[in-house]
C-alpha cells in the first residue's frame, strides 16, 4: 500500500487535496430543492428566482426558505431528505481512495447541518473536514446559522457557507486543490484551485470560463482520473 500512496503522490504536482459540494453531487439531487419542491410552503418560488437572477444572496434566499418552515417540522423534514435521497454511486468508493493515498477529502456544502450531518453519519468522515450552514429550531421559525462566513477576499460577502474561504486556507504553492461539485456555490471556488470535477451548471461555467474540468457522472469516474494524476485522457 505504501508503494501505491508514494506513486499516487507522484503524479500531482503537489499534494492533491479535495473539496466537494454535497446537494446533486454526493447526493443525486439538490436536497434543498426537492424539500421546497415536496412541502411546497408559499414564496419560495420567488426567492429561488432572486436567488438565480442575483437579486438576493445565497444567504439571504436561503435563510429566508428555511424561515418558511416552522420549528416542529425539522423531523418530518429530515425524514423526508434522508429517505429520498439518493448517494451518488463511488462515494464510499472515493473516501477509501481517499483515506489510502492519504488525501484530505472536506465536504464544503452550502446545505444545512440537520440533513447533512445524518446522511453522512455512514461514512465517518470527521466533523471538522464537514463545511456547511447550521440551524437553530428554539425559535417558532426554522432559522439558519452560519458558521462559515466569507473571509475579507470573498468578492461575494455572503455566500453563508463560504467555499472559496475554506479553499483559500490551502495555499496554491503547497496543494493542488480540486473541487468537485455542480452548481451555482461552487462557481467561484472553481475560479481558485488547479482542477474542477464538474456536472450541471458548473461545466456550463466552467466551459464559458475556460476553467480545467473534468466532466465526471459517478465518483468512480473521478478516482479513475484521480490515478491518472488527475488528467482528462
Amino acid at each position: 500500500m505504501s508503494n501505491d500512496n508514494t506513486n499516487s503522490k507522484v503524479a500531482f504536482p503537489r499534494p492533491p487535496v479535495l473539496f466537494c459540494d454535497f446537494d446533486g453531487t454526493i447526493t443525486l439531487s439538490d436536497n434543498i430543492v426537492a424539500v421546497m419542491k415536496h412541502f411546497n410552503p408559499p414564496g419560495w418560488e420567488t426567492i429561488v428566482s432572486d436567488i438565480v437572477g442575483g437579486r438576493k444572496s445565497l444567504q439571504v434566499g436561503v435563510g429566508e426558505m428555511f424561515a418558511l418552515f416552522p420549528s416542529s417540522m425539522k423531523q418530518e423534514v429530515t425524514d423526508y431528505i434522508l429517505t429520498t435521497a439518493g448517494i451518488r454511486a463511488g462515494f464510499p468508493e472515493l473516501l477509501q481512495w481517499c483515506k489510502d493515498h492519504d488525501v484530505p477529502f472536506y465536504v464544503t456544502s452550502g446545505g444545512i447541518d440537520f440533513f447533512i450531518e445524518p446522511l453522512l453519519a455512514p461514512f465517518g468522515i470527521p466533523a471538522d473536514h464537514i463545511y456547511c450552514n447550521g440551524s437553530d429550531f428554539s425559535g417558532d421559525g426554522i432559522r439558519i446559522t452560519w458558521p462559515h462566513e466569507c473571509d475579507d477576499e470573498c468578492a461575494n460577502g455572503a455566500c453563508g457557507m463560504c467555499k472559496t474561504t475554506v479553499i483559500r486556507r490551502f495555499p496554491r504553492d503547497e496543494y493542488f486543490r480540486i473541487l468537485i461539485g455542480d452548481s451555482i456555490t461552487d462557481f467561484e471556488g472553481a475560479k481558485l484551485v488547479d482542477l474542477v470535477f464538474s456536472r450541471s451548471h458548473l461545466t456550463d461555467r466552467c466551459i464559458e470560463l475556460g476553467l480545467p474540468h473534468i466532466p465526471f457522472d459517478t465518483f468512480h469516474d473521478i478516482i479513475r482520473h484521480l490515478e491518472q494524476g488527475g488528467i482528462s485522457s
